[in-house]
């Protein structure tokens, strides 16, 4: 007989898997990935074909001061900010920090700030830079299709006004992790698995630009704009009270609204975040498990371990073995 899982784990486990379904927000690897024509040609070969095609998937961030874009891309994805360039497919741009400037053809120049998506159609020319002393935070996804060509018919995509706001969207960057981690394995269910992702993708869009001209309550642009700070922040323990305060908010409304919103407390959502991180360290550095905690932000080691062990069911020196981080306890 099987042993039983206490309601206690079960209930551990689920928040857990909750965790890793939304927590996307941390710091992640630099990713980008071109697929050539004799990759295109083989998947096309060898996995059905849903009309849309997954040409280019990516994550990178632009350090401020320098200039862009560098010359890690293909010479026909490269361009200058003095000649631009016209593409032969549709890209999803999203800049999830920083700021910039975006020109189309026959439009004028456009802002582009934290939290915004741009629409890249084939054949029109455009140009776009992070500003010099900000740099930005990308994500960029192309693709192409007989059924991505009916779906950009949507009156919403339209080449003349390319931009919407969303924000901070977990939804959209879970698509973007989602879309970099099938493109690593390159399995028999890519074309399939990319073409539900770039589809659920100009869903979102769809969807955020139909709602574009709502207005969001007060209380909710309040608390996104505070889970933007804490996102940003992080790694600086921000106080809550601080963030809450620069609002001009009490704590207590701030908590009440923010769990209301968001699903847990502030100071929770904090603590998970810090907690995530650590094990990414975990499995990524050969930190100690003292050096984490103190980047993490925790007072000593032994409140840490204590913390990660409630949260992820085990100790900081287990977790790594486990995972097969860097044996350096």
């Amino acid at each position: 007989m099987k042993p039983q899982l206490s309601r206690k784990i079960i209930f551990r486990l689920l928040h857990l898997q909750n965790l890793n379904n939304n927590l996307y927000f941390l710091e992640m690897e630099l990713f980008r990935k071109y697929f050539t024509e004799e990759q295109l040609h083989d998947l096309s070969k060898s996995q059905l074909n849903w009309g849309v095609n997954v040409l280019t998937i990516g994550h990178n961030i632009h350090d401020p001061c320098k200039q862009y874009p560098d010359t890690k891309h293909p010479q026909s994805y490269i361009f200058s900010w003095e000649k631009g360039r016209v593409l032969s497919e549709y890209q999803i741009v999203y800049i999830s920090n920083g700021k910039g400037i975006l020109e189309v053809a026959n439009a004028a120049p456009i802002l582009l700030e934290a939290g915004t998506i741009f629409l890249l159609f084939p054949n029109v020319w455009h140009r776009y830079q992070p500003i010099f002393e900000t740099g930005w935070e990308e994500f960029w996804v192309g693709f192409n299709g007989h059924y991505v060509e009916y779906l950009m018919r949507q009156d919403c995509f339209n080449p003349q006004n390319p931009v919407l706001k969303v924000g901070f969207d977990s939804e959209i960057l879970n698509i973007f992790i989602r879309l970099m981690d099938i493109s690593k394995q390159e399995s028999t269910v890519f074309s399939q698995m990319a073409s539900c992702f770039v589809i659920q993708l100009l869903g979102l869009v769809n969807a955020s630009a139909l709602m574009v001209d709502r207005t969001k309550s007060q209380q909710e642009q309040i608390i996104q704009t505070i889970r933007f700070k804490i996102h940003n922040n992080w790694d600086k323990n921000p106080h809550l009270e601080t963030l809450a305060a620069e609002s001009n908010i009490s704590y207590d409304w701030f908590r009440k609204a923010f769990k209301e919103i968001i699903g847990v407390a502030p100071g929770q959502y904090l603590l998970d975040l810090k907690i995530q991180k650590a094990a990414q360290m975990l499995r990524q550095t050969n930190l100690t498990i003292s050096e984490i905690a103190l980047k993490t932000g925790f007072d000593n080691e032994f409140y840490f371990s204590r913390m990660f062990k409630t949260k992820m069911i085990c100790t900081p020196s287990s977790y790594r073995k486990k995972e097969g981080g860097f044996d350096n306890a």
